[in-house]
């Protein structure tokens, strides 16, 4: 199997070619593409709009699903069975007792696996019909997404759900703005802005020309990447680039948006998000995989015996040819062509051995399991009127072997509601209320939030006293340096942010008294303690993750100017004025919020004097408009402003776990399974929720890109082996060093690209967001520089690795592995060597192509955990999937095996059903083999006493044949036996006599049967009556701990992930186990009856005798086996035992014996035999051989493995821990909890009044009939600075070598923007953004 990694990226590469053209308003246009399928069969190029996530269709289904089922070895087994049944000469049963149970078996599983995908086409037959307006003709329609395609205009309204990837054309918003709620697609609430180019915001503005426009998009092919989209427009012979900026994924929801237009771009199974879906894998778990392996081993093991058999049946008829030479010529047959037919015989009598009825019961086993999953109370989600259930019947003996858990976290292992908690102001601490007051506090307060619980009542008695100054900037700065937008509806104020957090912050802010009321371009109103305040804002530093701080600049209507700056400690901290007595207090304060996991944030801020602003504002304007070096420019003018800033204090915030999260994944930790997060958000935040759900600790040693490379550099330097032995990765952590990795998916990616790419094609290649490409010039630089030394570290890796000699030759080792498969094997070798792995930013490709490196590596069982259909792909990859049915929709249940409300579910779910399920599967499995090998492995021993023969069939044939008691004629019950024409009954006895001929008979042909030693109706009835009770309990109840002690013992659950319950050794013990049960209820029966002519003399009643030892003693090892004793264990042993009763007295009865003498030859058997008290101490000596030895056996291994057990302990004290001197790690004292999901971009929104509502009047255009709604009087009094030319405002802007903003660069062709610049340069300089928007268009 090839590098995992790689395997995708030429079509990656092939795909990023702009050869994907799409004209809008032209089906005919468009489907003149065709694409090769193949040789000359060829297919429309552009995919509509249905998507088909299941498995089967109508004609599929059956041979799909028969293939499937046969990559199963014993469902191959069973076939070939069947064919060797069907020829008469070696047959011993009709071949449909095996073919009828066969067809069984196939249905069950295939009723399963259809019941199993119905699910999936109801679900996309919801999703194909869900309604949506398309333009045909000149009007919108009310349409089926199944009704789209690439090319078609769509309009949809606030809270509709985007149907394909679309091009954003024109919507209702001030410059086209769309806001979209992605919580579908990744999990998160918080809002993300999109928009249309200006150039068909300012045309496109109703029905007739959306009917008329003939614009066409080239750009990708379709592709996986999410976050990335190039391409561009061409309308009216000029070109407007677009970017992922002006595209809208599918399974977005249009939110603050009351109506958008857009272009069909990618459609159904073309779209991004389908993209990332994945396959649908065949799930099949450990033991099935084992189950394959051994039925190919006892097939392999019964040819051997049958021809060892056949050898004997061979030697023995050479034997009695030559003593008894007169009979040779009367043989219907050559002995080579017996031979023959013997082998085959033989291997059908013993087909028995890999027992169908076993396969058949599982799978009620599975469904049992499955069933009492769902009827789990435990697992019963009550706010949602939400149980668990089991979508896939067939994985549950695999919930017990889990080791890996890869989880997404928001939605997840988070809640995605933020609550302001604490604050630190000066230096004091204001912790939540325990007791909070009854009556609500904030009533004073007409503008407070109700949802806001967070109560104390020293700082509400501090701010509304009014005098103290750092409070009033405190509660000042959270009212105004954000980027929330407000809007007044029923008289309440309605907040509407870019990410939980600001919200939580100014939340807080206005029940505290200071409200923010509005904001235009260039002001913010504030309403502080019922005073209404406007601030003027002079410049916007917007946040972004290399920055990680927000600044404004606003100038108080008394005229001083102010900086208000909220960013990361480690940040703020260094741009203090001084540190003093407060900053300590602080810093104790947030270290006391990092230990209670909250996400902080500190405030500061300065007065800034008339001249200095004055100065810093022609600064920034000078780099503002410069066409080379400007990112850098602007970070020197930005440094300059945020300094000698004054500390407020800090916030802290609340990202809400899930219930039971702490305690699910202790407990998961406990049972020695890994808890891996795999999310697309930011660092910061990531490892902040891994802290609050201790998955990370303090006293952990957290490897991040840099301690990764510094290991792998090292590790290579010193053994330039990845495998070898003593230099393996095991050996350089030692079990008591807990470490954890936290990487991001640039890093991955650059990880593990291919080896034929050099180190500038890898820098240049990442996939990242824009805001995440957005970097100070000196970060920029050393990630090149990083970047370069891992592709140089892999590179040399590489020639290592094909150097022979260079290679120490071990048993590991694989000189046929390619370098990026050893590369991907040293660096999973890393990661499963922590306790923990956090991956951020990451795509969902990349999701599932870390959970196929674990699988692939590793070998294995590993869970994923989601939400969001971001994580649908990491579902389909893993062992088992499980999806979480939430407010992000139902799409990822219906490509999960389980569905649960709760993350904390999982534990009881894998703690207690999935250990269950494993141990009853396995006990189950042991039982079953070790009896069929009690019962039928007797047939072999009683081969060396018939003369080797297995056949079973009438035919003529010469009585001199040896055949032993196997071609005995004998009177049932042991008759007298008496003379027929053509038949003969005899009596004889077994043991060396049975061996010789009859000398009295005289050779002459005559029909006779050759039969197996059990009664055939004891054959067909052992597994359906008499012992399938028992081991039908065992798989669907057994238990060995309660499911509170499983919840209490975690550590009972690491024996599945070691396979101990049912691996090679268990099988060999069974089949030891099972033969020795057999050869004592044989060979002491034969014992007992060598040379004698009582009760055991006949082969009917020594085949009575072993049969009930063997049920008898079948029985006693399952009282012993089973620990969970309740009434259902005793009626299923009774009636187990009865039905044997039952049966045997019908089927022996003389009525049945006269209606078929053939079908029912054993008249009386039972009877006869049994009522002598000889034979029940005979049967009564072979339970006890067999079941006290095992008895003993069991004792003395469990008191030998308490003491062993306590040794390996004691050893394990011994070791001590060594400090890692690799690990160069500088870290500081106080670990930091900064996080904040804020994007960048919006500052940029607001300054430009993009994201403003505007008046009536201005572009006051109409959409196909839909009219821009008015703001009322009061909304137009406050948007009163609209009009006024923003003097002295100083922006954001982007940095160089970025894309052209939306705004600028989709409105313009280049040369008209060349034009604008040279035309008006005065203009472009004052107003920052946009000026750098001209910028970075001439560049």
């Amino acid at each position: 199997m090839g590098s995992l990694a790689y395997g995708e990226d030429v079509e990656e590469e092939k795909n990023s070619a702009f050869t994907w053209e799409v004209k809008a308003n032209s089906r005919t246009y468009n489907n003149q593409f065709k694409e090769k399928v193949f040789l000359c069969w060829q297919r429309k190029k552009y995919k509509d709009n249905i998507i088909h996530t299941a498995k089967y269709n109508f004609f599929s289904f059956l041979p799909l699903n028969l293939y499937e089922q046969f990559h199963r070895m014993s469902n191959l087994y069973f076939l070939f069975i069947i064919i060797l049944q069907g020829i008469p000469e070696i047959s011993t049963l009709p071949w449909f007792t095996l073919f009828a149970p066969f067809i069984c078996l196939l249905i069950i599983r295939a009723t399963r696996d259809l019941a199993d995908d119905i699910g999936r086409h109801r679900s996309d037959r919801t999703i194909n019909n869900r309604p949506c307006q398309m333009l045909v003709g000149s009007s919108f329609l009310w349409r089926k997404w199944k009704d789209l395609c690439v090319g078609d205009l769509v309009r949809l309204h606030k809270d509709n759900i985007v149907p394909a990837d679309v091009l954003l054309l024109a919507t209702t918003e001030p410059n086209s703005l769309c806001y979209v709620e992605t919580a579908d697609i990744d999990g998160e609430t918080n809002l993300k802005f999109r928009q249309a180019p200006m150039v068909t915001h300012q045309v496109l503005t109703n029905g007739r020309k959306m009917a008329s426009f003939q614009g066409k998009v080239v750009c990708e092919e379709p592709n996986s990447q999410m976050h990335h989209f190039m391409g561009c427009l061409k309308w009216e012979g000029k070109k407007y680039s677009l970017d992922s900026g002006n595209i809208l994924l599918r399974g977005c929801k249009i939110r603050n948006t009351n109506t958008y237009y857009g272009l069909v771009i990618y459609a159904g199974l073309d779209t991004k998000i389908m993209r990332n879906c994945g396959k649908i894998h065949l799930k099949r778990t450990k033991i099935d995989r084992l189950m394959n392996r051994l039925v190919i081993l006892i097939f392999m093991s019964l040819v051997l015996i049958s021809v060892a058999l056949t050898l004997g049946f061979w030697n023995k008829v050479k034997e009695f040819k030559a003593k008894h030479h007169y009979v040779s010529e009367k043989l219907m047959y050559s002995v080579t062509t017996e031979s023959f037919f013997t082998f085959w015989g033989f291997l059908i009598l013993l087909s028995v051995m890999v027992p169908m009825a076993m396969f058949i019961t599982i799978e009620f086993i599975y469904l049992g399991n499955s069933i009492f999953i769902n009827w789990d109370m435990q697992m019963y989600y009550t706010p949602q009127n939400m149980p668990a259930k089991a979508r896939s019947t067939s994985l549950s003996d695999q919930l017990g072997q889990v080791e890996y858990i890869f989880s997404d976290k928001t939605g997840t292992l988070t809640q995605n509601i933020m609550a302001f908690k604490k604050c630190c102001i000066n230096g004091i601490v204001y912790d939540e209320e325990e007791t909070p007051h009854k009556e609500n506090p904030y009533l004073w307060n007409k503008f407070a939030d109700g949802k806001l619980l967070f109560q104390n009542a020293r700082l509400l008695s501090v701010v509304c006293g009014n005098k103290d100054t750092m409070v009033q900037e405190f509660w000042r700065l959270l009212a105004i340096c954000h980027t929330v937008m407000v809007q007044e509806k029923g008289n309440e104020l309605l907040y509407q942010a870019a990410s939980p957090d600001e919200e939580a912050l100014v939340t807080a802010a206005r029940n505290f008294g200071y409200v923010f009321m509005a904001r235009t371009q260039d002001s913010i109103t504030v309403t502080e303690l019922g005073e209404e305040r406007v601030y003027q804002v002079l410049a916007m530093m917007d946040f972004n993750s290399i920055r990680k701080r927000m600044s404004v600049l606003v100038r108080k209507p008394e005229g001083s100017i102010y900086l208000y700056t909220k960013g990361a400690d480690t940040v703020i901290f260094d741009r203090l004025y001084k540190k003093g007595l407060t900053e300590g207090t602080t810093e104790e304060a947030l270290t006391s919020f990092a230990q209670q996991t909250l996400r902080t944030l500190c405030l500061a801020y300065k007065q800034v004097d008339e001249d200095t602003y004055q100065e810093w504002c022609q600064r920034h304007q000078e780099a503002s408009i410069l066409l080379q070096n400007r990112a850098r420019a602007l970070h020197q003018v930005y440094e300059e402003m945020e300094q000698n800033l004054q500390l407020l204090g800090a916030t802290a915030i609340e990202d809400r776990l899930q219930d039971g999260i702490l305690e699910t994944i202790q407990c998961l930790k406990q049972g020695n399974i890994k808890v891996w997060v795999l999310t697309g958000d930011k660092q910061e935040t990531a490892v902040n929720i891994s802290f609050a759900c201790q998955l990370l600790s303090e006293d952990m040693l957290i490897l991040e890109e840099k301690e990764i490379v510094q290991i792998l550099e090292a590790y290579w330097e010193s053994n330039n082996n990845l495998l070898s032995g003593k230099g393996s990765l095991k050996n350089w952590f030692l079990p008591q060093v807990k470490t954890a990795m936290v990487i991001n998916g640039e890093f991955l990616d650059q990880l593990l690209l291919s080896l034929s790419k050099d180190s500038q094609v890898l820098v240049e290649n990442v996939d990242m967001d824009v805001e995440e490409s957005r970097q100070e010039p000196g970060e920029q630089r050393a990630d090149v520089l990083q970047a370069r030394r891992i592709s140089l570290m892999w590179q040399t890796l590489g020639i290592q690795l094909r150097c022979p000699g260079l290679v120490p030759k071990n048993k590991h080792s694989n000189t046929h592995e390619s370098p990026e498969v050893r590369r991907e094997r040293a660096f999973v070798e890393l990661a499963s060597r922590c306790q923990a792995v956090i991956c951020c930013r990451v795509t969902p490709k990349q999701k599932a192509l870390m959970v196929a490196l674990v699988k692939k590596y590793r070998n294995v069982v590993t869970l994923a955990i989601g939400d969001g259909v971001n994580d649908v792909n990491m579902i389909k990859t893993a062992d088992i999937g499980v999806g979480l049915a939430g407010q992000e929709g139902m799409q990822v249940v219906q490509n999960s095996d389980y569905m649960l409300a709760q993350f904390r579910f999982l534990r009881r779910l894998l703690l207690v059903h999935g250990r269950w399920s494993y141990m009853r599967v396995c006990k189950f499995l042991r039982y079953f083999i070790y009896k069929t090998l009690a019962s039928m492995m007797v047939q072999i021993w009683f081969a060396f006493y018939s003369g080797f023969t297995a056949q079973v069939r009438w035919r003529e044939q010469p009585f001199g044949d040896s055949l032993g008691c196997g071609a005995l004629l004998m009177a049932p019950g042991g008759q007298q036996a008496h003379s027929h024409p053509g038949v003969l009954w005899g009596r004889a006895c077994l043991g060396r006599r049975a061996m010789q001929p009859f000398p009295w008979l005289h050779p002459y042909k005559y029909g006779v049967r050759i039969e197996p030693l059990y009664e055939g109706w004891f054959l067909v009835l052992f597994n359906l009556l008499y012992t399938s009770l028992p081991v039908l309990y065992i798989g669907l109840f057994e238990q060995d701990v309660s499911a509170e002690q499983s919840l209490e013992l975690p550590q009972l659950y690491i024996a599945g992930q070691k396979d101990e319950l049912f691996n090679y050794w268990v099988f060999l013990q069974a089949i030891v186990h099972g033969m020795a049960t057999s050869l004592v209820n044989f060979f002491m029966t034969l014992w007992i009856s060598h040379d004698t002519a009582g009760p055991l003399s006949d082969y009917q009643s020594f085949a009575v005798v072993v049969s009930l030892s063997g049920l008898l003693s079948i029985t006693m090892e399952v009282i012993l086996i089973i620990k969970y004793w309740t009434v259902l264990t005793v009626l299923a042993i009774f009636f187990s035992i009865c039905f044997y009763v039952v049966t045997t007295w019908a089927s022996q009865s003389f009525w049945l014996f006269t209606i078929s003498p053939k079908t029912f030859p054993f008249l009386y058997a039972d009877r006869n035999v049994l009522s002598y008290p000889s034979i029940l101490l005979v049967v009564l000596l072979n339970v006890s051989l067999n079941t006290l030895p095992r008895l003993a056996l069991r004792i003395i291994y469990q008191a030998l493995k308490k003491p062993h057990s306590k040794e390996e302990e004691e050893k394990a004290e011994e070791i001590t821990a060594e400090p890692l001197p690799y690990l160069c790690r500088q870290s500081r004292a106080r670990r930091s909890s900064y996080a904040f999901s804020h994007r960048e971009g919006y500052a940029d929104l607001i300054t430009q009044g993009t994201s403003l509502r505007r008046s009536p009047g201005v572009n006051s255009n109409t959409l196909a009939g839909h009219t821009i709604p008015k703001e009322s009087p009061s909304h137009q009094k406050k948007m009163s600075f609209l009009g006024r030319k923003r003097h002295q405002h100083c922006g954001k802007v982007c940095p160089e070598d970025t894309q052209p903003t939306p705004s600028m660069s989709s409105s313009f062709t280049v040369e008209e923007q060349l034009s604008f610049t040279k035309t008006f340069p005065q203009k472009v300089a004052p107003y920052g953004v946009e000026g750098s928007g001209m910028a970075v268009a001439m560049e």
